[in-house]
């Protein structure tokens, strides 16, 4: 029977373990739930507490994952909030069964996901992008000896060209989309972050040797059943770089199904919330990525401060404000310097695949008018990422505005969505 908790918190990222902790210290009931097998999030990804103290980030889990473990929190692995199919109510799936959970208060930490923009051979094997291809190494994937191209934007392509090179890959050049002006800003902002200052300069020795470019990005990927060689530019000439794998990703984009579906404000790609983190919607709090690309220190402040308002402890919210609105002036800053250039726009030919799910190409969308035009005349959208890759690069390419999220928001078994509500039980100790 599901169960009706004070506190639901969906995503186990740092954000989200931060939110659930607090939450659970103050005496509340708390869930908190992901869709993977284990809590960390992308950051903290593959840690455990046996082998995180080896890993640059590795205290600040054992102390979150510590704190977490000692409170009463139930979490909830492999399961994925599906459904909104009631009032305070989420229903989660798993393997085709079901759960409809209660809340008094939802927080949100889904978290971002990397964004993808198309150009020609960006679907050839060993083309991945950035994080993911870190993501694949933590999972297992050899690349001792593997040539690889680092290129796009953001501030996390040093980050994974070091990670990269820690594994054994040769890295051939790390390639930025935004201008040296415009990073040398960013730079000079960061005296009052001395310790992102600090972590970029570490990944700049690490890489010391690499070839680092500003104004440069991918142009074409070449090569017959794999990815060989990358076509590159600065928009006035053209080189070739011979690879194994190319890391192509442009920063992150937050991952929004969740609150479009439960309907809260969404206002320049981001939730628009409070400085409780409290959104449009009075029950619903977001924190992380949704309501800004700021990373693991700013959705660890947001989780606490989601926390801490749930329980109702005020002064602890006013003794957090200086920092959060510190992360949030540089969350700001990333999105301005890392913001994505026109020409990018141009890269497409028009035989290059937009939608990779449906096998739809650049000519096929460029006389639409809209995202939705785009889904019903060229299937655009409509394969199974359901847009997540394409409708974010149609939005940058067209200036097309995302629609509505309808349930459910990942593949759910139809049983599962034509199931009647599971009368939830209040959770007691």
């Amino acid at each position: 029977m599901s169960s009706i908790y004070d506190v639901v918190v969906v995503g186990a990222g740092p954000g989200g373990i931060a939110a659930a902790t607090i939450a659970g210290e103050a005496g509340l009931r708390v869930c908190l739930l992901d869709d993977n097998a284990s809590s960390g999030g992308q950051i903290w990804r593959g840690l455990h507490p046996d082998t995180a103290r080896g890993s640059s980030h590795g205290r600040e889990f054992l102390h979150w994952m510590d704190r977490l473990q000692r409170t009463n929190c139930e979490v909830l692995s492999r399961w994925t909030a599906a459904l909104h199919p009631a009032p305070q109510v989420l229903r989660l799936e798993r393997d085709g069964e079901f759960r409809d959970v209660g809340f008094r208060r939802l927080i949100l930490a889904t978290g971002a996901r990397e964004r993808f923009l198309p150009f020609h051979g960006w679907t050839l094997p060993g083309v991945s992008g950035a994080g993911g291809l870190q993501a694949l190494v933590k999972g297992g994937l050899e690349v001792k000896g593997k040539r690889v191209v680092v290129a796009g934007t953001g501030p996390l392509l040093l980050a994974i060209a070091a990670a990269l090179q820690n594994a054994g890959a040769k890295i051939q050049g790390i390639y930025e989309q935004a201008p040296l002006a415009r990073l040398a800003g960013f730079g000079l902002a960061l005296v009052s972050h001395l310790d992102k200052l600090f972590e970029g300069a570490r990944y700049g020795g690490k890489l010391w040797g690499v070839p680092y470019r500003t104004s440069a990005w991918v142009l074409r990927a070449e090569g017959a059943d794999c990815v060989e060689r990358v076509v590159l530019t600065d928009g006035h000439k053209q080189w070739a770089q011979d690879c194994d794998w190319l890391a192509c990703g442009y920063h992150l984009i937050p991952n929004l199904e969740l609150p479009r579906m439960m309907g809260c404000l969404i206002e320049r790609r981001y939730v628009t919330v409070d400085l409780h983190q409290q959104s449009s919607i009075p029950e619903i709090a977001c924190i992380g990525e949704l309501t800004g690309i700021g990373g693991l220190e700013k959705a660890v402040i947001e989780g606490q401060i989601a926390g801490w308002s749930a329980a109702g402890h005020e002064a602890k919210v006013k003794d957090l404000a200086p920092r959060l609105k510190r992360m949030r002036r540089f969350a700001q800053g990333l999105d301005r310097a890392f913001a994505l250039r026109a020409e990018l726009r141009s890269v497409p030919t028009a035989e290059t695949l937009v939608c990779r799910c449906e096998d739809v190409s650049f000519s096929d969308v460029r006389e639409c008018s809209s995202w939705r035009e785009a889904k019903l005349h060229a299937r655009c959208g409509m394969g199974a990422c359901q847009g997540r890759i394409c409708g974010a690069a149609t939005e940058f390419l067209f200036d097309w505005k995302q629609a509505d999220v309808r349930p459910p928001v990942f593949p759910a078994a139809v049983s599962v969505m034509a199931a009647k509500l599971d009368s939830p039980e209040p959770v007691r100790r």
